[in-house]
């Protein structure tokens, strides 16, 4: 995917976050190869993102909350800020330090 496509799932999602689902449309990224691409700042409350290869990705200050990452690939990706209260991270070790739970990149 590039990253003027991604733009749009996520200008879609976001109307229907805004409209309280009356319009817009959920970001079903499932599988998307998004290496690399720039989602800092993005709200993606409740996106699917399954198999998802996430690999250096700037999630930078996102909100995730209830997103579903299972099976995604976060290496190298920026973590900085980001909010993953309820995100099932399923079949995925945290980069850096697997002993680490979600919590640990809650506000950061």
């Amino acid at each position: 995917m590039i990253q003027s496509e991604l733009n749009e799932v996520l200008k879609q999602h976001q109307l229907l976050l805004n409209t309280k689902g009356k319009e817009g449309k959920r970001a079903v990224l499932r599988g998307a190869d998004l290496e690399g691409l720039d989602l800092s700042f993005s709200d993606l409350r409740g996106a699917d993102l399954r198999y998802s290869d996430l690999t250096n990705v700037d999630l930078r200050d996102s909100d995730l909350r209830g997103a579903d990452l299972r099976y995604v690939d976060l290496s190298g990706a920026n973590l900085r800020g980001v909010d993953l209260r309820g995100v099932d991270l399923t079949g995925k070790d945290i980069p850096g330090d697997t002993s680490r739970t979600t919590e640990s990149f809650l506000c950061l």
